[in-house]
């Protein structure tokens, strides 16, 4: 089947027939050996979307690498079918570039290797450089959108349009690509990012889960729950959002704002004196991470992404819709490939607090039978396009398809 046209309804009848058919080996990815690169496993979208898809490949049957500097993620790694080889891939020296790229020719090698798949700039030079010398396929993810201000930069930006299969976690970020770097729409396949169902379900919250989390952070029970995910940074729109529940004073709220500032302890001071300056003391707070988000996601009346750049897909607005909670999101970037406008969701004008405001309001006063058909909608969206288990397989469909349907990058390199 060839999917160089890249509707996706192809790409799912590709991964419906790849995992309906037992004659492939007995098992979905017996005989294939994938590297995924990146420059670290700590935290983050990119690191999670490798662990998931490792473990994914280790549990049909196939050999799973990683490559990177490591990370607090390696432990996530399953350690029957999964092995992280370290090596300063986060490193943008060219010198180590090259350096990388002859170590990673060889473990494609000895391991044999017959996909790289790259997620970041850097670890992609060195990948692509060893495919070509190796025989590997080549595939790259592009998880944002790689903007230049000069030639350079888009030249080393480029890297991610190499892959002779380029995975964009968005339409957003297809169309990005194809526009600003003439990535041909034939080799891009959009697979959104997934939700892990088991972790963000429902049925997996207990009471004593809820007891503790309402009892550390002192929710209040008369209070409706708005809550703001996202590390503590400009362009995650925690200013906006603070001018946005400023114009709900009329309303009684209990507003969260879950994130580390990470170092950027000038921002948290601004983002307090804001809440300060518009009297929001007893309804906004900055409370760091939090280890339980599926909990208080199931604790929360509303949950807000207010993001003033577009995100390349936007895992909050799944997350909380698999948790049956109604999403607020601007109309940019990924949130509008999930959220459609008063059946799953609610989309506001990107960098406007009063429509920020109007929206989180008609979120929380819904009446009772529409609060629950849209919560309903909401989880049936995310089941249907956005889980975990849907990425793998489509991924691996991109896989088999690459290696059934064209010849190893660089093939004529492989007996250097």
């Amino acid at each position: 089947m060839d999917l160089s046209s890249n509707p996706e309804n192809l790409l799912d009848q590709w991964a419906e027939t790849l995992f309906a058919n037992d004659t492939l080996a007995g098992r979905r990815a017996e005989g294939l050996v994938v590297l995924q690169v990146l420059p670290e496993l700590d935290t983050g979208g990119v690191e999670r979307g490798a662990v998931d898809l490792a473990n994914f490949i280790a549990s049909e049957g196939g050999l799973a690498l990683v490559a990177s500097a490591g990370g607090r993620m390696e432990q996530k790694l399953d350690r029957q079918g999964c092995v992280h080889i370290k090596m300063p891939l986060h490193s943008k020296n060219p010198l180590i570039i090259l350096r990388n790229a002859r170590r990673l020719k060889k473990v494609i090698r000895d391991y044999r290797v017959n996909i790289v798949h790259a997620r970041s700039r850097a670890p992609a030079w060195s990948a692509e450089r060893a495919c070509r010398k190796s025989g590997a396929f080549f595939v790259t993810t592009a998880h944002g959108p790689y903007s230049f201000k000069n030639r350079l930069k888009k030249r080393y930006n480029t890297i991610m349009s190499a892959g002779q299969r380029v995975i964009a976690v968005s339409h957003f970020i297809a169309d990005y690509l194809h526009r600003s770097y003439q990535t041909p729409k034939g080799k891009i396949h959009v697979i959104h990012r997934g939700v892990d169902l088991d972790e963000f379900n429902e049925g997996a919250i207990t009471s004593l889960r809820i007891a503790r989390m309402v009892s550390a952070w002192r929710l209040p029970e008369d209070r409706q729950i708005v809550v703001l995910p996202g590390r503590l940074t400009g362009w995650k729109g925690q200013k906006l959002f603070i001018e946005a529940i400023s114009k709900l004073k009329h309303l009684p709220l209990c507003c969260l704002m879950v994130g580390s500032h990470q170092g950027r302890q000038e921002y948290f001071e601004e983002l307090r004196s804001l809440i300060k300056k518009h009297e929001l003391e007893d309804t906004i707070s900055i409370v760091g991470n939090c280890d339980d988000m599926p909990t208080l996601y199931k604790l929360a009346d509303v949950v807000v992404s207010a993001s003033i750049e577009p995100e390349a897909f936007g895992r909050v607005v799944a997350e909380a819709q698999a948790m049956g909670t109604l999403p607020v999101a601007p109309d940019h970037g990924g949130a509008v490939e999930q959220i459609v406008p008063d059946e799953n969701g609610f989309l506001f004008s990107s960098g406007d607090p009063d429509d920020m405001a109007y929206a989180i309001e008609r979120a929380l006063s819904l009446n009772l039978n529409d609060n629950t058909q849209m919560r309903e909608n909401a989880i049936e969206s995310v089941e249907a396009s956005f889980t975990k288990s849907r990425m793998c397989r489509l991924t691996l469909a991109v896989y088999w398809e690459l290696i059934h349907n064209e010849t190893p990058y660089g093939t004529e390199s492989y007996n250097e």
